[in-house]
């Protein structure tokens, strides 16, 4: 099937498609006489694979270990749940940074229970009297570091 058709069939982008290539997430697809891309199921279903991981919010190098492990087939599956453990922590991080977040945006709502003039608006107050340092500490980012994961 030409890229147009894989896109379709899995509900995404070709320009993600291409990424996902370039990444080394999917096998280089052969060729037509024409230089068209020529997919076939299994492509289909190894992007299927890293859309379902991304789903589940994990890191391209975390995708990449596991397709690694998924084609070694005869190794052992410890390091897959060791990979999935790993990535629970990094959920339970950032639930607790998005609660921390949540806390920190009621505290900001209720100094400003009114419709004041702008001038005298208490969240504007409040976000003009927190420091740099203050918000940057605060701000939830994704939830892997680079690096976190050996590269397979």
């Amino acid at each position: 099937m030409k890229i147009g058709d894989l896109a379709k069939a899995t509900a995404t982008p070709v320009e993600t498609i291409r990424y996902y290539e370039r990444e080394g997430l999917l096998p280089p697809a052969a060729r037509t006489e024409a230089n068209y891309r020529h997919y076939a199921e299994a492509h289909t279903q190894r992007l299927q694979f890293v859309r379902h991981c991304r789903s589940l919010d994990m890191s391209l190098d975390e995708i990449r270990a596991l397709l690694a492990f998924q084609d070694a087939p005869g190794d052992n599956c410890a390091e897959v749940n060791a990979l999935l453990d790993a990535h629970i922590g990094h959920v339970a991080q950032r639930i607790r940074e998005l609660r921390a977040l949540e806390k920190q945006l009621k505290d900001l709502r209720a100094q400003c229970q009114g419709a004041l003039d702008v001038a005298h608006c208490g969240i504007l107050e409040g976000l003009a009297a927190q420091s740099p340092a203050v918000q940057a500490a605060g701000h939830v980012h994704g939830s892997h570091r680079k690096g976190a994961v050996r590269s397979v």
